[in-house]
């Protein structure tokens, strides 16, 4: 088995994520970019062949630590990646070729999130979970889905006269409200520049949902759309609309358009257990699947523990939600390059 790192051309790699029956959901060459433009992170595109052919690839990039050092992570500021392979040869090999990378590179850790099990001997912490479930092309059918509350709370959201539009040109207002949004959730907002750069190299396949209530912005997600798959990536509302049920107006409006274009995937992302986002998905009907994300740790003695489930992180977390909206927007952005 033979590994090299990727350089230039993305094509082959790009085609055999797609035909491969495990990796991620989503257009790994345009994410790329989109890091590398917005944060600097040096990439690395491990790649597995023999024979000349293909079985394998990973991706990495070296994201720098708040006191020095660095990690390698698979991938940074997505909920999903690791190691793409047709072969338990190629995993190994890939992990092996990691191994090395990160010793010459002095990193303290490698971090694959899985989408699913690898069969790789790493430690492994299933903190976050993922919600996903096919949808249907008749709106009916995906409204009988829900589950009868929150099928109320998406009437209540029409009630009140919620207007969707969807569209690549809102980004400036939609970030106010994402950044208003992570404040209130004790969260650091990832800087604007990352957000419109995922616009950029996404092209069409990223769009922006939005909310009004009387002509006002309330509410808006981000989204991703990738082979059948369609993947509301970051998003957020304003809490005084929280009355008129926006955010199940807002997913019940994406998923009709998701449907209207031929996506038979409807991806939620990830959550932790026991979380308010968590519940949401549950709510909606959909059903937690594990991500089992796993770490080779190399000069670092200890799996990461930096989430907001960490009781360590209760004070930042409150004082984070009780500084002013301008100031978490200039300081977030400059953290969250070391949050990936």
């Amino acid at each position: 088995m033979q590994i090299t790192e990727l350089r230039t051309e993305m094509a082959e790699w790009d085609a055999f994520v797609r035909s491969a029956a495990e990796g991620t959901p989503f257009h790994l060459t345009a994410w790329k970019r989109a890091v590398e433009e917005s944060f600097g992170h040096r990439p690395h595109y491990l790649m597995a062949r023999r024979g000349g052919g293909l079985e394998g690839v990973l991706p990495l990039f070296e994201v720098p630590g708040w006191l020095g050092g660095r990690r390698l992570v698979s991938v940074p500021y997505g909920v999903y990646g690791g190691i793409c392979a047709a072969t338990q040869d190629a995993r190994l090999a890939l992990l092996e070729a990691a191994e090395g990378l990160a010793r010459r590179r002095r990193a303290d850790y490698v971090e694959l999130r899985n989408l699913q099990e690898q069969g790789l001997p790493l430690h492994t912490k299933e903190l976050y979970v993922t919600f996903a479930r096919e949808i249907s092309t008749d709106d009916e059918k995906n409204f009988e889905a829900i589950p009868r509350k929150q099928r109320r709370m998406v009437r209540q959201g029409i009630k009140h006269g919620l207007r969707a539009d969807i569209g690549r040109d809102t980004l400036d207002p939609f970030y106010e409200i994402y950044a208003h949004s992570l404040r209130n959730l004790g969260s650091p907002v990832f800087p604007r520049a990352l957000l419109r750069a995922i616009l950029t190299a996404f092209g069409e396949a990223c769009q922006i949902l939005t909310v009004r209530h009387e002509g006002r912005m309330v509410s808006g997600v981000l989204t991703l759309f990738y082979e059948d798959r369609v993947l509301p990536y970051y998003g957020g509302a304003l809490r005084e609309a929280f009355p008129y049920a926006v955010n199940d107006f807002m997913y019940w409006e994406l998923m009709r358009y998701a449907a209207k274009q031929g996506y038979r995937i409807f991806d939620f992302g990830r959550s932790r257990a026991g979380t308010g986002p968590y519940d949401f998905k549950r709510h909606w009907g959909f059903e937690p699947r594990p991500l089992p994300y796993q770490y080779l740790l190399v000069r670092a003695r200890s799996v990461p523990d930096v989430n907001p489930s960490n009781p360590r992180l209760r004070w930042a977390i409150k004082g984070w939600q009780r500084m002013p909206l301008g100031l978490t927007k200039w300081l977030g952005p400059r953290l969250t390059r070391y949050l990936p």
